[in-house]
């Protein structure tokens, strides 16, 4: 569906109805707001617990226990 087909379904509607339409919507992006908040403060939360962890020089090059299958 797209936006002007649901504009013109709206318009169809009473008043009283597009009323509630629009306050679902509120409600909806509102819901939607909490979760991306709630999403940030846990990444800014867990941001810096692996502050001391260093990779090694040679991260990257095989390990020697794959030598076999390499």
């Amino acid at each position: 569906m797209n936006i002007e087909t649901l504009t013109k379904k709206i318009q169809k509607l009473p008043v009283n109805q597009q009323q509630q339409v629009e306050d679902f919507v509120t409600f909806l992006e509102s819901q939607y707001a909490a979760k991306s908040q709630t999403l940030a403060d846990k990444r800014r939360a867990n941001r810096g617990m692996a502050k001391d962890i260093i990779m090694a020089d040679n991260f990257d090059e095989p390990l020697d226990d794959f030598e076999d299958y390499l």
